[in-house]
């Protein structure tokens, strides 16, 4: 598997299919590791960072976490390779304008990705589609089990596994799903979900995570600490408390639009189905807003001739990096924008 492999398709996460996809885009679990024997990464040195690098690689290349394993040298990675994993959901902003010695290896179906010297030694993510925590659980469980075999974690009988931020310290995992909130934003209700997340001491953030604010309608909710609970606890509480009081509220805000504004719903699908099948210029925000508009409107019956994994496709294919990897070469302003219009329009006709 190489790097441009992942500029033609879209990966497992995002291929809509899983339990309740028409509102929760993907379901992600992360756990923070570090290396014993080695300082957290604003202690180490360059030379030491460079070992723990090579060392860490070693070990995830030799787990086999899935049957092709890709593994990215960051340091070495031209900044739109860097900007396309972060596009992916593969690595975090971060990790990709850090320097120094780091890295990601990505599984195949990209459902599984490892950062190497990110805020920690190691970063294990898992992701999938719709509402499937418990089985991201598993699956990052078992990879966990595989590194801990030959990698020995720092861990402190009272603590748990160390980590460098402090809200990361006990079990080390942060559990996130992305929900696609459209009419609850419509409605001017999108502030009970700010209210229920802070209720019970959960983060709310943008498309990207930490320090982005929600475009197109995606927000990410995820919990803010680690410590004194089991990880079975915090998947339980996402999965049969948070996330369903979440998804009530958005299918609520439907019916409504869908039942007493009818027209003002169909004005705002239909509306970004004519601009996006006709602009000749197109910039990355507008595309969002108008592509979040129009999955809602597939998702709840008002447009029946496209299909729901192409407009998710769409959502990750018109970004600058996918879509300067898609042209072959670096472009912008209203030659990106134009390109970016005649992308959608040829997409969404072939629907």
């Amino acid at each position: 598997m190489k790097l441009t492999d992942l500029t033609t398709r879209a990966g497992e996460w995002l291929r809509g299919n899983g339990p309740m996809s028409e509102i929760v885009i993907s379901s992600r679990i992360r756990l923070a590791r570090n290396v014993s024997g080695y300082h957290f990464l604003t202690k180490c040195t360059r030379h030491q960072r460079t070992n723990l690098e090579h060392k860490v690689r070693d070990a995830v290349l030799g787990a086999s976490i899935s049957p092709k394993t890709l593994y990215v040298d960051l340091q070495e990675a031209p900044e739109i390779d860097r900007q396309l994993l972060v596009e992916r959901h593969l690595i975090s902003k971060p990790h990709a304008a850090a320097e120094g010695a780091r890295g990601v290896a990505i599984g195949e179906s990209e459902s599984v990705s490892i950062m190497v010297n990110e805020e920690d030694h190691l970063r294990l993510q898992v992701l999938r589609s719709g509402l499937q925590l418990e089985e991201a659980w598993e699956e990052i469980n078992d990879i966990d089990n595989k590194l801990e075999s030959t990698l020995d974690f720092a861990f402190h009988p009272r603590f748990g596994y160390l980590t460098a931020c402090p809200t990361n310290v006990g079990t080390g995992i942060r559990v996130s799903v992305m929900l696609h909130l459209p009419a609850l934003k419509l409605t001017g209700e999108i502030e009970k979900v700010f209210r229920a997340a802070k209720d019970m001491r959960l983060a709310v953030r943008g498309l990207y995570g930490e320090g982005t604010e929600a475009t197109g309608d995606f927000y990410q909710i995820s919990n803010q600490t680690t410590l004194g609970k089991a990880e079975e606890e915090i998947i339980s509480d996402f999965k049969n408390v948070v996330i369903p009081k979440i998804i009530d509220y958005e299918h609520h805000a439907r019916r409504t639009l869908l039942n007493d504004r009818t027209a003002a719903l169909d004005d705002k699908v239909f509306r970004a189905l004519g601009v996006l099948r006709s602009a000749r210029l197109m910039a990355s925000e507008e595309t969002l807003f108008l592509l979040s508009h129009l999955r809602m409107g597939i998702n709840m019956g008002r447009v029946k001739d496209i299909d729901i994994r192409t407009i998710n496709e769409l959502f990750l294919m018109t970004q600058p990096a996918h879509l300067q990897k898609l042209m072959g070469k670096k472009i912008d302003g209203d030659i990106r924008r134009a390109a970016r219009a005649e992308f959608i329009r040829q997409r969404l006709s072939a629907n």
